[in-house]
């Protein structure tokens, strides 16, 4: 995987240096919002363990096992 950074400016994205690649290669694209309010962020006082302990109460056993049992079904 290579990672560039770049900027995207009416239709176009011009990289920040020149990637060699031959042939098709699949990209993604982020786009930073560099505005972003900072009080947005989430903070780790966001969280809580209570809540977590609470919302997992009917989980038995291990929530890993649990996860993957799970998307075993949705298969």
């Amino acid at each position: 995987m290579i990672q560039v950074s770049g900027t995207y400016s009416k239709g176009n994205i011009q990289l920040d240096e020149r990637i060699d690649i031959d042939k098709p290669v699949k990209v993604i694209v982020t786009f930073i919002d560099e505005n972003a309010d900072e009080n947005k962020r989430l903070m780790l006082s966001d969280f809580s363990f209570a809540k977590s302990r609470a919302s997992l109460k009917h989980v038995k056993g291990n929530i890993s096992d649990a996860v993957i049992e799970e998307r075993r079904s949705e298969l």
